[in-house]
């Protein structure tokens, strides 16, 4: 949909971005509308011990998890259904299925260990989920493990396929705690945790002459 103000700037799409290793081509999920809000919550990974000196000690980067809401609507393909076909077929069954896709192990995989399984064989190959990054502008791009889908079909066609959609999703910040290093999710992380030391070193937001009068040390 073009702008009603031909010079405003261009809003970057957020998105997801999903790998199904060791496979590289991803699946992307552009978000046709930007959240409005993203909430964010961070949790403190208590060292343990309990000892006088430990109050400070943590066990590795915090517990992260962002919360948001999408909407999707197809209004805008089904005003041009000669150019949206598979819309105007599907409503949007093939985006809920993209996000859905997220939570779920590789179909193949699935096919072949429950092949294995009526076979008698004792040997069945881990059933893991895609590894999921959050693109959310160029300073924060991450690995999550997308935790709940909770999606609201609020409006449907003749053949019932819903043609408009709100999804709240949670997600959990994958950390160098969580994967391997041969994982390249955790070199997206140590990429955005470096991004997140440059940028506290350009805070100057505040006069700070007032606090910095009563320091003591």
């Amino acid at each position: 949909m073009s702008s009603d103000f031909p010079r405003s700037p261009r809003v970057m799409k957020g998105g997801l971005v999903a790998y199904q290793l060791p496979e590289l081509t991803p699946t992307i999920i552009v978000y046709q509308y930007n959240p409005d809000e993203v909430q964010r919550q961070l949790r403190l990974r208590g060292g343990g011990g309990g000892g006088r000196g430990d109050s400070n000690r943590v066990n590795g980067p915090p517990e992260e998890t962002l919360s948001f809401t999408l909407d999707i609507d197809a209004a805008d393909q089904l005003e041009v259904p000669s150019e949206n076909a598979i819309t105007v077929r599907n409503g949007l069954h093939p985006v809920i299925a993209a996000l859905e896709g997220l939570l779920y192990p590789p179909y193949p995989l699935v096919i072949a260990n429950e092949a294995l399984a009526i076979a008698g064989t004792a040997f069945i190959q881990g059933e893991q989920a895609p590894m999921v990054l959050l693109v959310w502008g160029p300073r924060r791009v991450l690995p999550v493990q997308i935790d709940s889908l909770s999606i609201r079909e609020q409006a449907f066609d003749q053949q019932l396929n819903p043609i408009r959609v709100q999804v709240e999703m949670s997600a959990s910040v994958q950390t160098y705690r969580d994967l391997d290093i041969t994982n390249p999710g955790y070199w997206v992380y140590m990429s955005s945790f470096t991004q997140k030391e440059v940028m506290a070193t350009l805070n100057t937001f505040g006069n700070r002459t007032g606090i910095q009068g009563l320091l003591p040390l």
